[in-house]
């Protein structure tokens, strides 16, 4: 499962993740909101912090501004 295309866009699993992060939430609550598994949850979640749609805080990841605009 990639969360990011080639054009380093989020993909539409990505999306998913990006939107279950606007609430602050650990690998294992937005796995469990999106009903995918934890281990591509956490792929996700590395990808997306690394294009820079994501960042970590304590356990919680938290959208960052560049990830809401590409839910936009």
């Amino acid at each position: 499962m990639a969360c990011i295309s080639p054009d380093g866009k989020p993909t539409e699993s990505g999306k998913k993740i990006l939107d279950a992060a606007k609430e602050n939430r650990t690998s294992e609550e937005i796995s469990i909101t999106i009903g995918l598994p934890l281990f591509r949850v956490r792929s996700g979640l590395r990808d997306l912090m690394e294009a820079g749609y994501l960042k970590e805080d304590g356990d919680k990841y938290k959208i960052t501004e560049k990830g809401f605009k590409s839910l936009v």
